[in-house]
């Protein structure tokens, strides 16, 4: 091996310990566990986790798939009143956080909000409308949030599919509902597994709808453990069972898609939209603005309206929030796609650091209170170690090297979103050809010179999305922004969450507003992509 090679080989190793370090902690809680922390667990909270992880994994799961591919079916393969505004527009819930979402629902069909006030000064009663502080209401909330990612894979699919092999089927007799379920669906079934598996997922992950929602999961009792009960041993308890349960949805992924294949039958010849006249355009076409109603419409503007009705109020107190936020998305925006870009520069040179880059990206598909936990843990080890051997070295009264830093927020987001920048970047070096290297080393270009004279030029729009997508997802972010932030600063997030944590809705209207209006960019830059279709 050159030492050329073994330099990239290096790099990539060592960007991957972001992620190997937290998860290797929390592995270490699940191989060598702490039997009195597990008895406790086990007696008086495991039974109820399990059991509310189980109906949101099941709830959540049927949702989104009765919303998502029967919507990606009806924009993609058919032609009604609004279907092209709708192809972009049921994207959009998208843009609001889960935890935006389930605050604003509370807000909207809670005993008090403006649903069941006008039924009962319209009809004298609201109490037959169903309780949304339930179950029920958890599974509606996190399906409204989540059913994109079912729908978009799949519309993908539908689209994307020839018309010989429906044509098949209409030749056997076939009618068009029967030729969607017996022909369309099997063939669109690994993208509507992997939009699943994004939903099962982000619920698995999701911190502040159950928080709002006061319904408790793997993701709550971790910060409960941790902040309320003082316990990190018990949190990491609780976040290796999370780990788990993770790795379990990844393999029935895996295990769903088997080692079929599918092809799409006649890919030179797309699949003629079907026109639905009449009475059955203006269903669908009702049946997707319901869908739209409830997930984004009807949330954004109640947060619309608080927001204007405490906006004095609240302005003065939002700036620093805002300040903190910006600071460190623009300072994971920088970050994450440079260590994102090392990646597809080593993938580059070295095809054997392609594992490396792997396991670098897994972050991603474990939940925010898990990386939290993974990175504060060996952190507090350190400042523990460097406390006992060299405390003369801190200010008087100082308690900690590490911990409560910004630093410590950044290598959380590192490992979170490295996925999101390399992904980005991995597709876009692959569009650069071994030709164009060529040429330009017979001009003498080689090394960093030719990263900077060749690469980086071409790299510049996908170095500009994968900061973009990066910033956006790190001013939503939560969980971890809550459990590491420094003592005292908040961002949008954090504040929304101390908000909403006393039932102040309509004064978290407002930062509310500001992170959905952050997140509309990068759904609408997807919409654009996706328009033609």
């Amino acid at each position: 091996m050159s030492a050329f090679v073994f330099r990239w080989r290096a790099v990539a190793a060592c960007v991957s310990l972001l992620t190997l370090i937290p998860l290797a902690v929390i592995a270490a809680g699940f191989l060598a566990p702490d039997v009195e922390v597990w008895r406790h667990l086990a007696e008086h909270a495991l039974p109820e986790l399990w059991r509310n992880t189980a109906i949101l994994l099941l709830g959540v799961g049927a949702g989104v798939l009765l919303l998502g591919v029967p919507l990606a079916w009806l924009t993609a393969v058919h032609d009604f009143p609004g279907r092209r505004f709708f192809s972009w527009a049921l994207m959009l819930p998208l843009a609001m956080p889960a935890y935006v979402m389930a605050f604003s629902q509370l807000g909207l069909f809670d005993f008090t909000g403006p649903l069941q006030t006008w039924l009962r000064e319209a009809f004298g009663s609201s109490s037959w409308v169903p309780d949304i502080r339930s179950a029920p209401g958890v599974v509606m909330t996190l399906t409204l949030a989540f059913y994109p990612y079912v729908y978009l894979l799949a519309r993908n699919a539908f689209a994307t599919m020839g018309r010989r092999a429906l044509e098949v089927g209409q030749s056997l007799g076939l009618s068009p509902l029967a030729g969607f379920r017996r022909v369309a669906l099997p063939m669109a079934r690994p993208w509507i597994i992997a939009g699943l598996s994004l939903a099962w997922m982000e619920t698995l992950a999701d911190f502040g709808a159950v928080a709002v929602f006061n319904f408790d999961t793997f993701t709550s009792a971790i910060y409960k453990a941790w902040f309320s009960l003082f316990s990190l041993p018990a949190a990491k308890q609780l976040a290796s069972l999370l780990v788990l349960l993770a790795l379990v949805v990844l393999w029935l992924e895996q295990r769903a898609r088997g080692q079929r294949a599918y092809g799409g039958a006649g890919r030179a010849a797309p699949l003629p939209r079907m026109r639905l006249a009449g009475a059955r355009g203006w269903l669908a076409c009702a049946g997707c603005a319901l869908v739209l109603l409830l997930a984004f419409v009807l949330p954004f503007g109640q947060l619309a309206l608080w927001a204007a009705e405490h906006a004095l109020d609240e302005l003065e107190g939002l700036f620093e929030p805002l300040r903190s936020s910006l600071l460190l998305a623009a300072l994971a925006a920088l970050l994450v796609p440079a260590l994102a870009l090392l990646l597809a520069f080593a993938a580059r040179r070295d095809s054997r650091s392609r594992p490396w880059t792997r396991l670098a990206t897994l972050g991603y598909a474990v939940p925010g209170t898990v990386l939290a936990v993974g990175v504060f843990a060996p952190v507090a080890a350190l400042d523990n170690f460097l406390l006992e051997h060299f405390g003369f070295w801190l200010p008087e009264g100082g308690t900690a090297v590490f911990k409560g830093t910004l630093l410590v927020m950044l290598l959380a987001y590192c490992s979170r979103f490295l996925a999101v920048g390399h992904s980005v970047l991995d597709s876009a070096m692959q569009r650069i050809g071994r030709v164009q290297e060529e040429a330009a080393q017979g001009l003498g270009l080689s090394g960093w010179r030719l990263a900077w004279r060749l690469h980086l030029p071409l790299l510049r729009g996908g170095l500009a999305t994968a900061m973009l997508m990066v910033f956006v997802d790190v001013m939503k972010e939560m969980p971890i922004t809550l459990m590491t932030r420094p003592f005292g600063m908040d961002t949008l997030a954090v504040r929304i969450f101390n908000l909403t944590s006393e039932g102040e809705w309509q004064r978290a209207a407002l930062p509310s507003v500001a992170i959905v209006l952050a997140g509309l960019v990068p759904v609408l830059l997807l919409s654009r992509q996706k328009s033609g279709a």
